[in-house]
């Protein structure tokens, strides 16, 4: 317990629950949670306090030293060691420690997130001040995200059979209700995502996902993106698990405009969550499964080389040579989201994966045109692939 002379450095900040230790500031309780009833974060920060409000009460966890900027300034002796489960209290209350969770929190960069009095998720329509997000979200081990709300949909439906949580009447109502960006819907520990089509909606959805999860307390989140795609030398209805997001020119990054000028982000996906899904692909044996580097491009037509759209300005000959170039790179599909999502997950400490069908052979042809229940059975393989990895997570963690 912390003694009561350890000096302090500033009050509630207009109610957000921010408190400051010599060269450390304690992030608020999540909104709309009980002084004492929730855990905070300790960040590093400049400023020195006057006394907590009188009563006040709170636990408190030790960020890991690398999600903290600056990370150089070090904690009193005295709060390090008993980091794992810090109390402050200026009364005689006591608080009971959360075990809820255990491992690895969801954590933005943004250090500004923490100092905010209210955030308004607004394209979720959700927000810190409406809605009790620990409460709603705080189980959420895995979010399964897809462009098409349709999609999602049923895959929360299936998911709900598969992890014996369905029955008569069930219905799963879509949490973002008050908006049409996007869809979500929840069973158990499973959240279900929209995220529409290309890296800006992608990475609007992300951000909003991300300060959630935050807000939520969760941990030990893992992120899969169940998609499809135009496959680069495969048959149509392989099952691609991404081994490397690529851009155009086949370089494992992520390039944005910020502030007007162009930042360029190296990413990684999660190699040992891809290794897992390949081995429930192989568990499974329903269909191709496969690893490979995936091409993450802005654009549906002339960015992936077609031919078809309503402006090309190059041959046939062209593109079956970049194509080709693509295939010899490694790349053995070709989508729109990978990148943003490999980036942003990665950047906070969420495992993440993509998981996506070929709907067709682009060495072969540029237009979907299978029949209509091809497409539908060929978008159900990652599902199915998706869902038995988790069932046997969940199983593997001693859960029903």
């Amino acid at each position: 317990m912390l003694s009561s002379h350890l000096p302090w450095a500033g009050r509630d900040v207009r109610g957000t629950g921010v408190f400051f230790f010599p060269n450390a500031r304690l992030t608020r309780c999540p909104p709309r949670l009980p002084r004492g009833a929730g855990a905070v974060s300790l960040y590093l920060a400049p400023s020195l306090p006057q006394a907590p409000p009188s009563g006040g009460l709170y636990n408190a966890r030790l960020i890991p030293a690398c999600a903290c900027k600056p990370a150089h300034t070090s904690l009193p002796a005295s709060v390090l060691g008993s980091c794992s489960s810090l109390r402050m209290a200026s009364s005689g209350l006591q608080t009971k420690k959360d075990d809820s969770h255990n491992g690895h929190f969801v954590q933005p960069t943004n250090p500004n997130v923490a100092a905010m009095q209210e955030d308004v998720l607004y394209h979720f329509h959700l927000s810190t001040s409406t809605h009790d997000l620990p409460a709603m979200f705080g189980d959420v081990k895995f979010v399964c995200i897809g462009g098409s709300p349709t999609r999602m949909e049923a895959f929360i439906k299936d998911m709900a059979k598969e992890l014996g949580l369905d029955h008569p009447g069930a219905e799963y109502p879509n949490i973002c209700v008050g908006t049409d960006r996007y869809v979500m819907f929840k069973v158990g520990p499973v959240l279900s995502l929209s995220h529409g089509i290309g890296i800006p909606s992608t990475s609007i959805m992300l951000h909003e996902l991300i300060k959630l999860l935050y807000h939520a307390r969760c941990s030990d989140v893992t992120v899969i993106r169940i998609g499809t795609s135009g496959g680069i030398g495969l048959e149509p209805g392989s099952v691609v698990i991404t081994r490397q997001a690529m851009d155009p020119s086949f370089k494992p990054v992520f390039e944005q405009m910020v502030l007007g000028k162009r930042v360029v982000h190296r990413v990684h996906l999660d190699e040992q969550l891809a290794q897992e899904l390949m081995q429930c692909g192989a568990e499974l044996g329903e269909f191709p499964t496969v690893l490979g580097d995936t091409m993450c491009t802005s654009d549906f037509y002339e960015g992936q080389g077609r031919l078809d759209g309503a402006l090309c300005s190059y041959s046939e000959k062209d593109k079956q040579e970049y194509l080709w170039a693509a295939h010899a790179a490694g790349i053995r599909n070709i989508e729109m989201e990978c990148s943003v999502l490999a980036f942003m997950c990665g950047a906070c400490g969420l495992q993440v994966a993509v998981v996506c069908v070929t709907l067709l052979n682009r060495l072969e042809g540029d237009q979907v045109n299978s029949p209509h229940e091809v497409l539908a059975e060929y978008q159900q393989r990652p599902q199915r692939l998706v869902s038995y990895f988790i069932k046997k997570r969940l199983a593997a963690a001693g859960h029903p």
